[in-house]
Order: C-alpha cells, then sequence, then structure tokens
C-alpha cells in the first residue's frame, strides 16, 4: 500500500512496497516540462535534463555517475514530457543508498559546467536530426502543433536548433532555480522498501532550502486557427498520417471511456483499424488509435504509416470506421474485451517497479491526489457502453477531424477535399 509523507522543505515523499521484488526504483518527478517554456527558451527542459547527468559535487563529471551505477548493476534513464521531466535509478535493494545519493547530487549540485554545455550541444543537435528524419515519430509533433497551435503545448519538446547553439549557463541556473524546487518535485520509491526507510533517507540525502516555484504553465488556450491539415512535403518511401482531432484532460469524467474507445479502434491487433485498414484493404503497415491526455486538454487520433499511392484510401478507412462507431453502440462483448486488455496491459507494466513509482508520482505531482491501480481499475470496470457512445459523438464528430501528412505530395488542398 503506498504512503506519503511531506518533509519540511516541502519534498513529497511517496512509497510502494512491493513484496514481488528485491530491486527498488527510485524516481523523481519535477514540474518542468516543456509547457514550462517561453519561445525564447524552447527546448531548455530537455537539454537540461541531459545536463544533470554531466556532473555535480560528489559525482564531478558523467563517466563517475555512470561507473557508479554501472559498478552496482543499476539502471538508471530520464525524460522530459509536456508536464514533468523525470529522472530514476533502479538498483538491488541494497545498494539503494547509492542511487539517493547519485540522484540527489545530480538534483542539488548540477554545476552545468559550460565545456559541458558545448559538448552536449551536438549530441541534443542529432537528437533533433535523427527525429527529424524519422517521420513515424516526428508527425505526432507536428499533429500537436496542427491542434494545439503556436503555444507551449504545441511545441516540440527537443526546442530548435538555434536554442540548442545558443542557450547558456545562465539560463540553465534561473530555470532550475525557478522549478527545481521542493514544492513542486515528487520522489517516489516502489519495490522493496518500506515507507519508513524511503523516509530516513529523504531526509538525509534530500536536504533542500525552502523554496517555492517561481510560476505555473500557462493554461492552454483556445484552437488558434482554423487549418485543419498539416501537409510536410517529403521524399519519404512511406507516407505518415495522424487523423483525429481535440479530445479531453486527464481528469474528465469520460477520460476513461476515451481510453476505452481508442482499445476498440485501433489499440492492438484484434481492433477495428487494425482488422479493416491494415488486414482487410492491405493500406498499411503500422496503424494505432490513442490519446494524449495533459492537465487542461487531450488529443485522440489515429497513426499510420501508408502506401504512398493508396493514402487517399487509407484516410477514407480511418474516417469510415470513425463514422461506423458513431453510428451505432458498440456490442457490450467487445467493450469487455477492451477492459480486459487495459487492465491486462496495466497489470504486466506494474511488474516494473519503475512503471509504479510513476503511475503513482505522475498523479501526486500533476493532481496533488495518490490514485493506485486498483482505483484505475474500477473506474475502467465501471464504464458503459453508453459511456463510450457518448464519447464517440463529442470527439469524433466531422468538424473536429484533423488531418497530419508526411510525404511527398504538394497539394493540401487534396487532403481538405477528404474532410469534406
Amino acid at each position: 500500500m503506498h504512503k506519503k509523507h511531506t518533509l519540511d522543505s516541502g519534498l513529497r515523499i511517496i512509497t510502494e512496497k512491493l513484496e514481488s521484488t528485491k530491486a527498488v526504483t527510485i524516481l523523481i518527478l519535477a514540474g518542468a516540462g516543456s509547457r514550462y517554456e517561453t519561445k525564447e527558451i524552447n527546448g531548455i527542459s530537455h537539454f537540461l535534463e541531459h545536463m544533470f547527468f554531466k556532473g555535480a559535487k560528489k559525482y564531478k563529471n558523467t563517466r563517475e555517475v555512470s561507473e557508479t551505477i554501472d559498478s552496482i548493476g543499476g539502471e538508471f534513464n530520464a525524460f522530459t514530457g509536456k508536464e514533468y521531466a523525470g529522472y530514476y535509478v533502479k538498483v538491488a535493494s541494497e545498494q539503494v543508498e547509492t542511487a539517493m545519493d547519485v540522484l540527489s547530487d545530480m538534483l542539488l549540485n548540477a554545476r552545468f559546467d559550460p565545456k559541458e554545455i558545448d559538448k552536449e550541444r551536438g549530441v541534443i543537435l542529432e537528437e533533433y536530426n535523427m527525429y527529424q528524419d524519422t517521420p513515424m515519430y516526428q508527425i505526432g509533433w507536428d499533429f500537436e502543433r496542427l491542434i494545439f497551435g503556436d503555444q507551449p503545448l504545441g511545441w516540440d519538446q527537443i526546442g530548435t536548433p538555434e536554442f540548442i547553439k545558443n542557450v547558456t549557463q545562465k539560463q540553465f541556473q534561473e530555470y532550475k532555480k525557478k522549478l527545481y524546487t521542493p514544492d513542486n518535485i515528487v520522489l517516489t520509491l516502489a519495490g522493496d522498501i518500506d515507507h519508513e526507510e524511503g523516509k530516513k533517507l529523504a531526509e538525509r540525502y534530500f536536504s533542500f532550502d525552502r523554496e517555492t516555484k517561481a510560476y505555473e504553465f500557462e493554461a492552454l488556450k483556445s484552437l488558434q486557427g482554423k487549418d485543419r491539415i498539416y501537409l510536410h512535403e517529403k521524399k519519404t518511401e512511406q507516407a505518415h498520417i495522424i487523423v483525429g482531432g481535440k479530445s479531453y484532460n486527464e481528469m474528465h469524467k469520460d477520460h476513461w471511456a476515451e481510453k476505452l474507445l481508442s482499445v476498440v479502434l485501433g489499440g492492438n491487433m484484434s481492433s477495428r483499424m487494425f482488422l479493416s485498414v491494415r488486414e482487410a484493404q492491405g493500406l498499411c503497415y503500422y496503424i494505432r488509435t490513442h490519446t494524449d491526455n495533459f492537465v487542461d486538454g487531450g488529443i485522440f487520433s489515429t497513426g499510420a504509416g501508408v502506401q504512398l499511392k493508396r493514402i487517399d484510401d487509407a484516410i477514407k478507412g480511418i474516417l469510415e470506421e470513425y463514422k461506423k462507431i458513431r453510428s451505432e453502440k458498440i456490442p457490450a462483448k467487445e467493450l469487455q474485451k477492451a477492459k480486459n486488455f487495459m487492465k491486462g496491459k496495466m497489470v504486466l507494466s506494474l511488474e516494473d517497479s519503475e512503471q509504479f513509482a510513476h503511475l503513482l508520482g505522475k498523479y501526486e505531482l500533476l493532481h496533488d491526489k495518490l490514485a493506485s491501480p486498483q482505483d484505475i481499475m474500477e473506474k475502467i470496470e465501471s464504464i458503459t457502453v453508453d459511456d463510450v457512445y457518448r464519447v464517440t459523438q463529442d470527439i469524433l464528430k466531422p468538424e473536429n477531424m484533423h488531418i497530419g501528412v508526411i510525404g511527398p505530395y504538394d497539394d493540401k488542398q487534396r487532403f481538405e477535399k477528404l474532410l469534406g
């Protein structure tokens, strides 16, 4: 059972004792994702994530950080999302103090050495180039920009080459000081550890001055502009498309009904999109329907990699499946299959203490509440056929549809016609 404790500094500690493992994941989540950026510093959250591994007070460079974790057989990594950034180390439980020592040194004492910043510029520029050359990934970020427009939720986390080339040590220091404050960080320990031990370790290693974060991210503005098509002309051997539109925030009453709808439509190999667009019509290699839900907004979409000459058929096929599921309620048996799929996938993912820590830490950081897997499964099971039907009528209506395309095409009107 998860437990929570708040230190005098304001740092929140969450622990979850897992009997099935001898490992522990220590995860730090900070409300310092790309939504907290302005146009001038777009990309700083992600670049800062890299710089935390470049040396601090005790572990002075990347080699010392990595050798310390490697020498105990641990795993460590980090990630930057729209609304938060995360840093974790996963180790055998007897090595938990070493993991806490490394993470706390990174978080509290990062030096942001200008020489290391200059070296890392090249690394991140290559990461930027990699995504530009991987349209399967890039189309998702392009589609977010189409839906959310020119505001932080619509910008890529990686930023622009201009910013990557010019960001300074002072900018890193100022950003960290404003957002990496104890009230804006959640420390989660999941695995072979009890609450009292976790609390003592946090008090010993994470000694913050009592500071508060400088600002919140800006609320999502209404959609900017009336453009419903994004077209990136690029010579490719396969076209990459996304069809969908705006949806709900993560705490919306229909959030889990929306999730189940995405499973029914394109969540697995027995879903409607897979069986129709791929298997029956042979129009694509990959196809998947998914949701992206944030604190104050979301996107529901289906993405696919399709044959260049049959892109119109593929888009029509996706829109036709949207139309069909709006025209009549799904069978109760199909909904139950989706529920079982979602719950089963959750059980499998939570065998990993890192995934468990992420679930607990995210809800606490973003929503200031604890949520257990059991709570979520009960919500999933409570969804009815009528709930899903209501969602189809709302988010799959024709006027909410948008299309994103990367491929060798130069006629935007061609895709506008498909939307009617």
